[in-house]
């Protein structure tokens, strides 16, 4: 038997959307989810009658040009933190789809109260899907005030009665604390307002944890599917995201995915883990227009609350069906590129690494907005394609948008970015085969010594048990385990007057080096920073060559790294980084943020022939969360010695 079509009704205060399978309610004309019915429950969403405008939502973060920092103003329409439109639009209306638009236009007498962008959002419903989707378009014209926009998102606030268990990944899964547990009266703001403790929950099981939503951060490469259960009844409520595309910061950029609330969030652009760098900025005369989504808020059920865990593979399915279909071809707005629209590029690439020229087994390889070595990091105005190369380091990256790009890639095992200098120029239906690329990475000599991995994250180095009285169940013996809170007050403890001392062929970076640098607390409730001493051992020394420190950061935070051969209180040192970073990585429980590469180098006359010693210093001691993650480090002997 046929299902019925989609069906639109539009009221003076509500649109409502219908297909037989889901309800959406929508305020008119604002587009705010105020309601969604599935499976017999009349809202999925919290049910407060003063507070329907806080159940789903668009919102973004603005700033006037010239601001610094990634907070803003919330862009306020009637005091509330989201954007509403103040025009509706009917886009397509049939029995097989049902698209809405929700617009506002800026004009010159808005300046200074809201920001200066043309807003389009929509709400797309299609027969016999169990959910719908949405998108938006930002559109700003040269002539308008320049501003930042540190954030935009959509958030659903889903009802507290039901939804208590929530997935991130498969790993990442567990039923979370109550709203009501983040009461003042019920929890302990610890150092960061994110981040409570839970001291008398409603349930007793999260006595003594540790709340906070970054510790549920993932990488835009992973972050495809994620949501809530409810038990009663069973039912999935899924955030699914069929692509990256229009995400800013490229695969690693991390992002916030669901918390306690119980919030669902799907993140276009942040600064979370990059901090001002991530920060889109429109300067004055320059127009910009970008599509963010579309994403699809996916709805399932099962009959038992027995099988409820099963809604969770039946969603990962549903992504996969996403992904397979993207680009949709359904959305109506002209800015949207369908496949059509769109051209593909493919080749091989290669490392030549120490005279030697191997695959680039498992690269990330993508195309970004034209710029410099590792620009991809932080761009976020235009639109991203990535992909992961196989074994034999071919990659193919298809439906990309029309425009110009450059070629960028990244392989683990190695130091440094790759970028194509060619600009590689997209059209629509173009299959660019660019055949061999090969990427020479960073190198001065052989390696003399190397500490860790290069793979922009400092997971493979010494991350400590949490401290008893903060812990995160979830994250106990857990691969994740850096995303326990105050892991940096650890440091201190093991290291309570000395720093660290690696010694180069003894040490294990595994066990003795610290995943963090950060300050150690003084009793008087001051910080200090620390000192890292690498003591190796050099035989025959040329002391009139060029030795080379590779030295790739994983992370920084309002740091500086200073560097010192053989003399710890040396006036001046060999390298100074200056200040740099504001990735907020530590305090935010992440194992990285923006990528840092320096080659350092030492003048032979610096060292000596047997032991040696470098010194790492940190310098800035404000906070405790200040300091650097580090990737990897390699010494590398003279050139002459390459052969």
């Amino acid at each position: 038997m046929s299902s019925p079509g989609v069906r639109l009704h539009i009221e003076d205060e509500y649109v409502v959307v219908e297909n037989g399978i889901v309800e959406v309610r929508l305020s008119n004309p604002g587009g705010i989810v105020t309601g969604i019915q599935y499976n017999n429950v009349d809202n999925l969403l919290q049910v407060d009658v003063d507070d329907q405008i806080h159940r789903g939502y668009w919102d973004l973060v603005w700033s006037d040009a010239g601001t610094s920092g990634t907070t803003g103003t919330f862009d306020v329409c009637m005091y509330v933190c989201r954007f509403e439109g103040t025009n509706l639009s009917v886009i397509v209306e049939n029995e097989e789809q049902v698209e809405i638009s929700f617009t506002r236009k800026w004009d010159p007498s808005l300046q200074g109260n809201l920001v200066s962008l043309n807003l389009d959002k929509r709400f797309i419903m299609l027969r016999n899907c169990s959910g719908f989707y949405s998108y938006a378009i930002f559109e700003h014209l040269g002539e308008w005030p320049p501003f930042n926009l540190p954030e935009t998102r959509i958030v659903f606030k889903l009802r507290k009665d039901k939804f208590h268990y929530m997935v991130v990944a498969d790993n990442r899964q567990r039923f979370m604390p109550l709203p009501d547990d983040r009461l003042p009266e019920r929890c302990k703001t610890l150092d960061f307002p994110e981040a409570v403790l839970l001291l008398d929950p409603l349930e007793p099981q999260f006595k003594g944890e540790v709340d906070d939503k970054y510790e549920y951060s993932c990488e835009n490469k992973d972050l495809n599917v994620h949501g809530w259960i409810s038990y009663n009844p069973p039912i999935g409520f899924w955030h699914i995201n069929p692509s990256s595309e229009f995400r800013s910061g490229g695969p690693l950029k991390q992002n916030l995915t669901s918390h306690v609330g119980p919030y669902t969030l799907a993140m276009f652009l942040s600064a979370h883990y990059g901090g001002e760098d991530l920060v889109l900025k429109l300067s004055e005369g320059e127009a910009w227009k970008k599509v963010f989504g579309p994403v699809f808020v996916y709805l399932n059920s099962v009959e038992d609350k027995l099988d409820a865990l099963s809604l969770w593979d039946d969603a990962k399915q549903q992504m996969l069906k996403e992904v397979e279909s993207w680009p949709y071809d359904f959305p109506a707005s002209k800015d949207f590129a369908h496949s059509d629209e769109r051209g593909q590029i493919s080749g091989r690439l290669q490392v030549e690494d120490s005279n030697k020229c191997i695959a680039a087994n498992g690269a990330y390889v993508g195309l970004a907005a034209p710029g410099d070595l590792g620009s991809w990091q932080t761009e976020c105005k235009g639109y991203q394609f990535w992909c992961k190369a196989d074994e034999n380091g071919n990659f193919c990256i298809n439906n990309v948008r029309i425009c110009d790009y450059n070629l960028y890639a990244w392989v683990p095992g190695f130091i440094g970015d790759y970028r194509n200098d060619v600009v590689i120029n997209i059209t629509a239906g173009c299959d660019i085969n660019l055949g061999d690329v090969v990427y020479t990475p960073p190198r001065h000599g052989p390696t003399l010594w190397e500490i860790g991995i290069p793979d922009r994250s400092a997971a493979e180095f010494y991350i400590p048990d949490p401290n008893p009285n903060y812990i995160n169940k979830l994250y106990i013996n857990h691969p994740d385990r850096f995303r326990q809170y105050g892991l940096w007050e650890r440091y201190a403890e093991l290291y309570p007057e000395k720093d660290l001392v690696y010694i180069v062929g003894v040490s294990d970076y595994r066990k003795d080096w610290f995943f963090a640098q950060v300050n150690r607390k003084k009793d008087d409730g001051t910080y200090e920073g620390t000192t890292w001493e690498i003591k190796f051992k050099l035989g025959k020394l040329d002391k009139t060559a060029t030795y080379k420190l590779q030295l790739a950061l994983a992370t920084a935070n309002v740091a500086q790294l200073q560097i010192r051969a053989n003399d710890a209180k040396a006036k001046d040192p060999l390298f100074s980084s200056g200040e740099i970073g504001h990735d907020n990585t530590i305090a935010r429980h992440g194992i990285h943020g923006l990528y840092r590469l320096y080659g350092i180098e030492i003048q032979g006359t610096e060292l000596v022939e047997g032991d040696n010693s470098l010194f790492l210093t940190q310098t800035n001691t404000t906070t405790p969360v200040q300091g650097l993650m580090y990737d990897y480090i390699r010494f590398e002997a003279p050139p002459t010695s390459l052969s």
